[in-house]
């Protein structure tokens, strides 16, 4: 991981706002400081957009992995994102993982599922929760306990 320093980059963007045009857009990160607890570094990330709408977050995460130098681009999570009236900056926060591992293990289930590091568990349905609730209450000991599987 590249030291705590201001670091600027500056890349190109094609996107289907203003017929096409090039979007350029600066990435800075502040208050830079790296957690062995909880196996990451974290940061305020600042966009600068003048005369552009807001940067896609796949954009700011591929930006921040190639700035420093992270080999997986999961790794690299970034939220809170505000955007200041009159546009042109956003500012946000940012943590890079050691590896996914670590992610997992402390990174809020709903942000996993945003990154696609994991999957939504599969729920039961309204009417088949109502029909198991009146099924165990019928079974009692054990056949309750395999009932609930």
């Amino acid at each position: 991981v590249v030291p705590p320093v201001a670091i600027l980059a500056q890349e190109p963007h094609r996107g289907d706002f203003q017929g096409g045009a090039v979007m350029v857009f600066t990435v800075r990160t502040r208050k830079f400081l790296t957690n062995p607890l909880l196996g990451r570094s974290q940061f305020v990330v600042d966009i600068l957009h003048p005369g552009a709408s807001t940067v896609p977050k796949t954009d700011i995460q591929a930006k921040l992995a190639s700035m420093y130098k992270v080999k997986d681009d999961k790794t690299v999570v970034v939220f809170g994102m505000k955007h200041k009236f009159g546009g042109g900056k956003t500012t946000g926060f940012g943590c890079i993982y050691e590896n996914l591992k670590t992610l997992k293990q402390f990174e809020p289930m709903h942000r996993q599922l945003k990154l696609g590091v994991a999957e939504a568990k599969k729920k039961m349905g309204r009417r088949a929760k109502k029909e198991l609730k009146g099924k165990l209450k019928k079974l009692r000991g054990t056949k309750k306990n395999d009932a609930k599987k």
